[in-house]
């Protein structure tokens, strides 16, 4: 069951109200009745539903850590001092939906998959930025995101949004690594390691930025090619991880980037429909990206390398949005909808933000809401968990 479909229609304010009646005492007393037991089924719902995002591992397997490469589906803070950058959201209303309702540099209402992931592990509930100045020793124990906002596979994609590139970010992950072995010494913090969870979530700002909205590869390459040298960074990444001890990693593939509302303003048309030279890119990419992966757990010796699919949920979610209670699909909750991400969704611009995000798939012109991003990642667990054991 997904929140606030279905069923859940009756936990709404407005529905207790609409079967309330005043005509008589005994109407009365029967309407309270009545919406006593409402309120009690929908506690237990939403109970039920609390515990059934958690994740069973299968058998005697187990996670030690979590840690995450690639952009801002994943970020949670890693830009917040790189001044020299656009890709930061370390402000309002970004994190409106997080405890306290603080901006720490997640690219959501609330919390963002990284979050996601480690909390239906039962890990830990958020997961930190390796960069965060707050940072704790104990918090490598368990991972840390190295994703950093507007960062892609192809190189030129990182350098002209400012921020560190895949291959920084294995930089950091060396150090990561040698600050892991002063904490826990050297045979744990292999284990950790080896026993963790690696996510590469990347290529939507490759797609949609560097090749169709700058236009900076397309002297150089077409689409295929430049999938193709999407494909060869990918695939590097993978094989450097692997060499510095990883053995479990899922890959994501690319999402619809021709459907969120960015790119339906800057390239849909007059209607702002799905922009499909994007879509179509992103299929592209994700159909060799499944080939290589497959290739790369036949040649990388006791590794799981999972091809994990995000574009054909998150294209569910729009196509289909009534059947999981969201309203609006083609605008972002934050300011007009159509536009704003980072800088441009902020305190000051007169839109403001909408008065309910639970019904919006996107919270900016880019990136999704929380509620969306917990249908997708309890999917992706649901479907794939068992693939890295």
């Amino acid at each position: 069951m997904h929140a606030d479909t279905g069923g859940l229609a009756m936990c709404s304010p407005q529905w207790v109200r609409q079967r309330q009646c005043s005509s008589n005492t005994i109407c009365i007393f029967i309407s309270y009745v009545n919406i006593f037991f409402v309120l009690f089924l929908c506690n237990i719902i939403n109970i039920t539903e609390a515990a059934a995002a958690r994740i069973t591992l299968p058998g005697n397997a187990s996670v030690s850590a979590v840690i995450i490469f690639g952009d801002s589906i994943v970020d949670t803070g890693n830009n917040n001092n790189n001044f020299k950058t656009l890709a930061r959201s370390n402000f309002p209303p970004y994190g409106k939906d997080l405890k306290g309702g603080m901006p720490t540099g997640r690219y959501s209402n609330g919390k963002v998959p990284s979050d996601l992931i480690v909390e239906a592990l039962g890990i830990k509930e958020l997961l930190p930025a390796y960069l965060d100045p707050t940072l704790q020793p104990k918090d490598l124990l368990t991972g840390v995101v190295i994703a950093a906002g507007g960062a892609g596979y192809d190189p030129l994609t990182a350098q002209v949004a400012v921020v560190a590139s895949l291959s920084d970010q294995l930089k950091q992950f060396k150090e990561y690594i040698k600050k892991l072995k002063a904490i826990a010494g050297e045979e744990r913090a292999n284990f950790i390691i080896s026993n963790s969870l690696i996510f590469v979530v990347a290529g939507t700002n490759d797609i949609s930025n560097t090749y169709f909205l700058t236009g900076l590869r397309k002297l150089e390459y077409d689409v295929p090619s430049y999938t193709d040298l999407m494909l060869n960074y990918a695939s590097v990444f993978v094989k450097d991880l692997y060499g510095l001890g990883v053995r479990r990693i899922g890959v994501l593939n690319t999402p619809p980037i021709g459907c969120v509302p960015s790119q339906r303003t800057v390239a849909g048309g007059v209607l702002r429909e799905c922009d499909e030279k994007q879509n179509q890119a992103s299929q592209l990419f994700n159909s060799k990206l499944s080939a290589e992966v497959d290739d790369l757990n036949k040649n990388l010796p006791n590794s799981r390398v999972v091809y994990i699919d995000i574009y054909n949920p998150l294209l569910d979610l729009i196509n289909n949005p009534s059947k999981y209670g969201f309203e609006v699909v083609n605008k972002g909750c934050c300011g007009t909808g159509i536009i704003e991400v980072t800088k441009l969704c902020n305190q000051i611009q007169p839109a403001g933000t909408c008065s309910d995000d639970s019904k919006y798939v996107f919270w900016d012109s880019y990136h999704p809401t929380e509620r969306a991003y917990k249908i997708i990642v309890q999917h992706i667990l649901d479907k794939y968990i068992n693939f890295f054991f």
